[in-house]
């Protein structure tokens, strides 16, 4: 009688305890580890892989609660470095020029495989070739080698940049081609589908078909090396969500339009569906897998900026990139 008097507490001790160690290990599963993510502009499709994985999860799976931030009045590149931010979106130019200015951060993930940009005008002005671009006008946004780039392609191709009217400040390519200039440096995934859905007829140059050179990677996912260096762990988890987040935009576009539009109601669904049913062939395009970068992009890019005066001093690519944190 005396044992079983004991043996009952113990019973009651033992359950308790047991209902608290479930307990703790259900609050230690909600204490999800808090990431900001700074994007490099406005909210679009580039971005669409971010907020799958926030929408559906794949961040939370691996222990992360993410905050989705646009960059303000400063860079990408500054807020990653001066910690403000986990990671960020911004591209293979912006990073060797910070590279080079002792900015302290590195590309981890190529969004898209392949530069999806190129030089767009309307039909009925004649642009067929690089060559016609002398004696029309070009809407410049100013941005560090894009003139260079206009003018090494013209060269290439017989033509000569005197005989071409740079206008600068020109950003919104609907409101401003065929009036205030005659062709335009656009991302056919955003303008190009959007001329498309309008019925305006454009002719498209796409700069990798110009010269190899300048197919280099836009945009790409970076962290600072202060985090990559002391939690790796945290860079492998973020990538693997995000990795799973494009795989979804790869497989289920239109889905993935649904979930963009949901996060940022200012977006036409539409014109979303139509931007990542084209980037669903360019996201992993020919890589093995979403997010590899190759030491051959970096290295051309970063000697032809360097011939070209963009960048004053040369640079070792092995430190602007890494694939050492993708899945």
């Amino acid at each position: 009688m005396f044992k079983r008097f004991l043996l009952v507490p113990l019973l009651l001790a033992l359950i308790l305890a047991g209902t608290s160690c479930k307990g703790g290990e259900t609050k230690q599963k909600k204490q999800l580890r808090k990431v900001r993510v700074v994007l490099d502009w406005t909210p679009n499709t580039n971005h669409a892989g971010l907020y799958v994985a926030k929408e559906l999860g794949y961040f939370a799976r691996e222990g992360l609660e993410v905050e989705i931030i646009q960059p303000g009045e400063n860079t990408a590149e500054k807020i990653v470095a001066s910690n403000h931010a986990d990671f960020g979106v911004s591209y293979q130019e912006s990073v060797t020029i910070a590279c080079t200015q002792n900015i302290p951060i590195k590309s981890i993930a190529a969004i898209i495989q392949h530069n999806t940009s190129g030089f767009a005008s309307l039909k009925k002005s004649g642009i067929k070739s690089v060559k016609d671009f002398e004696g029309k006008s070009y809407g410049s946004s100013g941005w560090p080698s894009e003139l260079e780039i206009v003018r090494d392609v013209m060269a290439h191709g017989g033509a000569d940049y005197r005989k071409l009217k740079v206008v600068s400040g020109v950003y919104d390519f609907f409101s401003t081609i065929g009036k205030d200039v005659d062709f335009e440096w656009i991302y056919y995934g955003w303008d190009g589908v959007q001329a498309e859905r309008r019925n305006i007829a454009i002719d498209y140059l796409p700069i990798r078909d110009l010269s190899p050179v300048f197919d280099y990677y836009t945009p790409v996912l970076i962290s600072s090396d202060m985090l990559l260096n002391s939690e790796p762990d945290l860079a492998k988890s973020f990538l693997k969500a995000v990795a799973d987040g494009y795989e979804y935009c790869i497989a289920k576009p239109d889905d993935a339009a649904r979930i963009l539009a949901k996060a940022v109601p200012d977006l036409d669904e539409e014109h979303l569906k139509l931007s990542l049913n084209y980037l669903k062939d360019e996201f992993r395009s020919d890589a093995p897998k979403w997010g590899q970068q190759k030491t051959e992009v970096w290295q051309r890019f970063a000697d032809w900026m360097h011939q070209k005066r963009i960048i004053h001093t040369g640079v070792n690519v092995t430190d602007l990139y890494t694939n050492e944190f993708l899945p």
